[in-house]
Protein backbone atom coordinates (compact mmCIF):
# COMPACT_ATOMS: atom_id res chain seq x y z
CA UNK A 1 0.00 0.00 0.00
CA UNK A 2 1.25 3.53 -1.07
CA UNK A 3 1.94 6.07 1.71
CA UNK A 4 0.43 8.46 0.70
CA UNK A 5 -0.95 11.99 2.15
CA UNK A 6 -4.17 9.76 2.83
CA UNK A 7 -2.66 7.93 5.56
CA UNK A 8 -1.97 11.31 7.66
CA UNK A 9 -4.91 13.14 7.18
CA UNK A 10 -8.50 12.70 8.68
CA UNK A 11 -11.21 14.71 7.41
CA UNK A 12 -14.22 15.01 10.21
CA UNK A 13 -17.34 15.26 8.65
CA UNK A 14 -19.32 17.59 11.03
CA UNK A 15 -23.53 17.44 10.22
CA UNK A 16 -24.86 16.63 13.93
CA UNK A 17 -25.61 20.53 15.32
CA UNK A 18 -26.06 18.59 19.07
CA UNK A 19 -23.60 21.26 20.64
CA UNK A 20 -22.37 18.56 23.31
CA UNK A 21 -21.39 16.39 20.89
CA UNK A 22 -19.46 19.22 19.20
CA UNK A 23 -17.86 19.90 21.99
CA UNK A 24 -17.19 15.95 23.20
CA UNK A 25 -16.60 14.94 19.90
CA UNK A 26 -15.91 17.14 17.04
CA UNK A 27 -13.78 19.08 18.89
CA UNK A 28 -11.94 16.82 21.26
CA UNK A 29 -11.16 14.78 18.99
CA UNK A 30 -9.79 16.90 16.64
CA UNK A 31 -7.65 18.68 18.80
CA UNK A 32 -6.25 15.63 20.67
CA UNK A 33 -5.38 14.11 17.06
CA UNK A 34 -2.93 17.13 16.36
CA UNK A 35 -1.99 17.52 20.27
CA UNK A 36 -0.97 13.87 20.27
CA UNK A 37 0.02 13.39 16.34
CA UNK A 38 -2.79 10.70 15.65
CA UNK A 39 -2.63 12.58 12.72
CA UNK A 40 -0.77 15.44 10.85
CA UNK A 41 -3.57 17.13 9.12
CA UNK A 42 -6.67 16.82 10.83
CA UNK A 43 -9.74 19.38 8.83
CA UNK A 44 -13.65 19.23 9.70
CA UNK A 45 -15.93 20.36 7.14
CA UNK A 46 -18.60 22.09 8.61
CA UNK A 47 -21.95 20.86 7.01
CA UNK A 48 -25.62 21.65 7.23
CA UNK A 49 -27.40 22.72 10.07
CA UNK A 50 -24.04 23.12 11.96
CA UNK A 51 -23.13 25.92 10.21
CA UNK A 52 -26.23 27.50 11.89
CA UNK A 53 -25.41 26.29 15.00
CA UNK A 54 -21.41 27.98 15.07
CA UNK A 55 -23.63 31.43 13.70
CA UNK A 56 -25.58 31.47 16.67
CA UNK A 57 -23.99 29.84 20.00
CA UNK A 58 -20.77 31.42 21.29
CA UNK A 59 -18.99 29.32 23.24
CA UNK A 60 -19.26 26.88 20.11
CA UNK A 61 -17.55 29.91 17.89
CA UNK A 62 -14.96 30.07 20.58
CA UNK A 63 -13.75 26.46 20.90
CA UNK A 64 -14.30 26.07 17.22
CA UNK A 65 -11.71 28.96 16.77
CA UNK A 66 -9.56 27.66 19.46
CA UNK A 67 -8.94 24.59 17.15
CA UNK A 68 -8.48 26.24 14.51
CA UNK A 69 -5.74 28.45 16.19
CA UNK A 70 -4.20 25.21 17.18
CA UNK A 71 -3.98 23.93 13.48
CA UNK A 72 -7.29 22.15 12.20
CA UNK A 73 -8.33 23.51 8.88
CA UNK A 74 -11.92 24.12 9.28
CA UNK A 75 -13.93 24.72 5.88
CA UNK A 76 -17.52 25.87 6.14
CA UNK A 77 -20.29 24.29 2.89
CA UNK A 78 -21.12 27.27 1.46
CA UNK A 79 -23.86 26.02 0.04
CA UNK A 80 -25.42 25.32 3.21
CA UNK A 81 -24.63 28.72 4.76
CA UNK A 82 -25.99 30.12 1.91
CA UNK A 83 -29.60 28.21 2.16
CA UNK A 84 -29.78 28.56 5.86
CA UNK A 85 -28.61 32.26 5.61
CA UNK A 86 -25.43 32.26 8.03
CA UNK A 87 -22.70 33.24 5.11
CA UNK A 88 -22.25 36.67 6.78
CA UNK A 89 -21.92 35.44 10.28
CA UNK A 90 -19.42 32.92 9.49
CA UNK A 91 -17.50 35.19 7.06
CA UNK A 92 -17.16 37.62 10.36
CA UNK A 93 -15.80 34.89 11.96
CA UNK A 94 -13.03 34.35 10.08
CA UNK A 95 -14.05 30.58 8.72
CA UNK A 96 -13.43 29.49 5.23
CA UNK A 97 -16.67 29.29 3.11
CA UNK A 98 -16.48 27.14 -0.20
CA UNK A 99 -18.34 24.46 -2.22
CA UNK A 100 -17.14 21.72 -0.40
CA UNK A 101 -19.43 18.74 -3.00
CA UNK A 102 -15.99 18.24 -4.98
CA UNK A 103 -13.62 18.14 -1.59
CA UNK A 104 -15.95 15.64 0.03
CA UNK A 105 -15.92 13.39 -2.91
CA UNK A 106 -12.40 13.54 -3.45
CA UNK A 107 -11.49 12.38 0.05
CA UNK A 108 -14.08 9.20 -0.77
CA UNK A 109 -12.76 8.65 -4.21
CA UNK A 110 -8.79 8.71 -3.15
CA UNK A 111 -10.04 6.38 0.17
CA UNK A 112 -9.17 9.37 2.41
CA UNK A 113 -9.65 8.82 6.21
CA UNK A 114 -13.14 10.51 6.87
CA UNK A 115 -15.00 10.38 9.81
CA UNK A 116 -18.80 10.93 9.81
CA UNK A 117 -20.46 13.17 13.05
Amino acid sequence: MENNNTDKKLTILWTNADPLTAEMMVFMYAEASLTYKWWEDVEIIVWGSTAKLVAENKHIQEKLLDIKAKGVEVRFCIACATKIGVVDEIEALGFELKPMGLPLTEVLKTNGKLLTV
